[in-house]
């Protein structure tokens, strides 16, 4: 799947995006919650990068939690930042926000970044290559040392592991209301539009991409997340 599909399909799905996903609301609350023990030490007048971050649940997040932190959101999907905007002004954060409809290659230069989140993102790149390139952008717009929270569908898709936490996860979706027909288009999309490897290789590719160190600190099904250190040695461009 190519950026202006992905970007298309998300521009459909930005009406009824939370409500769809309403139900799995607790796997993304654990995220939330350990993502601010990740962060807790960083300053108190912070500066977070948010890559795709779709309806803003985990800027919403942390600005709720840390009251002098400001905001980088990053979303080639006009309609998704949208609704995080919105949303931002409605919870009263928007004028510690910058947001930016688009992809991080677009997004003008500014200060260094403390750190930055990046959720369910990288796996539709689908070639490795660009995979890791696109971690490199965002190690450009962060301070030497600054850390990465990301997170990615991952598994060994040839494994047998892997067919039993796929059928459990369709039957969460089917749990949670996901429509018959859109739980077989996710299936279809799993084996053919998205970047499902194993999470030492999806380690392997944010290292290459200039992060020292990614420690996985989360699994919920297929979803992993990883915790990084852009390498102190790195030098900006």
């Amino acid at each position: 799947m190519h950026q202006d599909e992905i970007k298309a399909l998300f521009d459909q799905q930005a009406a009824s995006y939370d409500a769809q996903w309403a139900k799995t609301a607790p796997i993304r609350n654990c995220l939330h919650m350990l993502l601010g023990s990740l962060f807790a030490e960083l300053p108190a007048n912070a500066q977070i990068l948010c890559v795709g971050v779709g309806t803003g649940e985990e800027l919403l997040y942390l600005a709720s939690k840390h009251p002098g932190w400001r905001f980088t959101a990053v979303e080639p999907s006009g309609p998704m930042l949208d609704i995080c905007r919105q949303r931002a002004e409605k919870e009263g954060v928007a004028s510690r926000c910058v947001f930016h409809e688009g992809y991080l290659d677009s997004l003008p230069a500014m200060e260094w970044h403390d750190a930055a989140t990046c959720f369910l993102v990288s796996q539709f790149i689908l070639d490795q290559v660009e995979r890791s390139r696109f971690f490199s952008e965002m190690a450009e717009r962060l301070k030497p040392g600054g850390i990465l929270a990301s997170s990615d569908l991952a598994s060994d898709v040839d494994s047998l592991e892997y067919e039993v936490l796929l059928h459990a996860w369709m039957n969460m979706m089917s749990a949670a209301d996901i429509s018959p027909d859109a739980v077989e288009r996710m299936r279809r999309a799993y084996a053919n539009d998205v970047g499902v490897l194993p999470p030492a290789r999806v380690a392997s590719i944010i290292e290459a991409g200039g992060f020292e160190l990614p420690v996985r600190f989360f699994q919920a099904g297929l979803i992993h997340a990883w915790l990084s250190k852009r390498a102190q040695t790195r030098s900006p461009d």
